[in-house]
């Protein structure tokens, strides 16, 4: 399967590169004078909201009821 390909390849062939690279997952190289410009490749949906991501990343929280002082607030300084 071919991963990289030109400019001129790409515009002649935008479509049927897309659902290649939709249908595989593989992503393709689009070349400019044979260097690389561009990559294509599947979109793949963050893994949850920001809240699911951060669910369980606090592993321990000594005190939560206990208020915080004047000193240790750090907005207030």
């Amino acid at each position: 399967m071919e991963t990289e390909v030109s400019k001129s390849r790409f515009k002649a062939h935008a479509l049927e590169i897309f659902r290649r690279v939709e249908a595989t997952g593989e992503p393709v190289i689009v070349t400019d004078h044979g260097q690389p410009a561009l990559i294509v490749q599947k979109y793949r949906k963050p893994a949850g909201s920001l809240h699911d991501r951060l669910k369980g990343s606090v592993l321990r929280y000594d005190a939560p009821f206990d208020a915080v002082d004047d000193d240790s607030w750090d907005a207030l300084a």
